[in-house]
């Protein structure tokens, strides 16, 4: 039987993005010295948000522009231009995608005349997988996705070869990391003393772990820290002007891995450890149910391996 209430709900969902024309009201926000950042909502894929939950930026200097991740999809690319060159006029110059996750290079497509950069594990990544991402995201933010190619880096970073990047008066060190991923790559501008530290640091937000190495994600974080910076842009999350998102970032792996470990020593379920107290630290922050409860899923069968080998 055909369920009218449903069709209905869908239809005046759909007029409803049609009438918003899609857009994601974007409004970057001066953080330092030519510097801007889009922030994104603290919250999963969906059709009300379009995929916008992460953060971007860019930095403006003497001789072009520079992005630092373009979104989750072509039209979120095409707006983040739109929003620059409302500041600017200056050409963008380069593109650095952090991580191979698609809310950070989907909207690659967008910056088609410019130099697109990331680690080789990202780009290759990028290139074998990125189809999937499309889907993935098609089937969870709808028509956002509409037009959404994947476009792929074009310039390779490696380590120990391009330790900075320079454009006009800015220098931005490279920092090669893992944990998050098997490649994050966070970048320090060492003219406004900005840190943009992508999602080794979610802030104010559960942290997404579906690639997640908990023990090599702390000690990057320990690195990280110790960087002498004035502002930090994390991947998700608003802006911080102090240690914070760091020590909080760090207390929620630890927690997560001394839980994954005790459970698998006590031989729980998933269901079992999903049922267990929280620290109140974390209650409430955004995403919890939902990240903790992926988390576990994809997580657990490792340290139940590790126990038994």
């Amino acid at each position: 039987m055909i369920n009218i209430k449903k069709i209905s709900i869908f239809l005046l969902l759909s007029l409803t993005l049609f009438a918003q024309d899609f857009d994601y009201k974007l409004k970057p926000i001066k953080i330092a010295k030519n510097t801007y950042s889009l922030i994104g909502e603290t919250e999963f894929f969906s059709v009300k948000n379009g995929g916008n939950i992460s953060n971007s930026s860019f930095i403006i200097t003497k001789e072009g522009v520079i992005v630092i991740d373009t979104g989750s999809s072509f039209r979120y690319g095409q707006q983040m231009l739109e929003a620059i060159k409302k500041i600017t006029n200056k050409p963008i110059k380069m593109v650095i995608n952090t991580h191979h996750h698609p809310d950070h290079f989907l909207g690659n497509q967008a910056f088609k005349n410019s130099t697109i950069l990331a680690s080789e594990y990202t780009k290759n990544d990028i290139s074998n997988n990125g189809d999937l991402y499309i889907i993935n995201l098609l089937n969870l933010t709808y028509k956002w996705m509409n037009k959404t190619e994947v476009k792929a880096p074009n310039k390779t970073l490696k380590p120990f070869v391009d330790k900075y990047i320079k454009l006009g008066k800015h220098k931005l060190k490279v920092i090669y990391l893992e944990g998050h991923t098997d490649s994050d790559i966070a970048l320090y501008d060492e003219y406004t003393k900005t840190l943009f530290a992508s999602d080794l640091i979610f802030y104010n937000r559960i942290a997404a772990t579906p690639h997640a190495n908990i023990e090599k994600w702390i000690i990057s974080l320990e690195k990280l820290r110790q960087v002498d910076y004035k502002v930090l842009v994390p991947g998700h999350g608003p802006i911080s002007y102090n240690k914070e998102p760091f020590d909080q970032m760090k207390r929620y792996l630890i927690y997560l891995d001394n839980t994954l470990k005790e459970s698998a020593k006590k031989g729980l379920s998933v269901f079992e450890i999903l049922q267990l107290n929280k620290p109140e630290e974390f209650r409430n922050m955004d995403m919890i149910k939902d990240e903790f409860e992926r988390s576990i899923i994809n997580l657990y069968p490792k340290y139940e391996n590790a126990l038994m080998n």
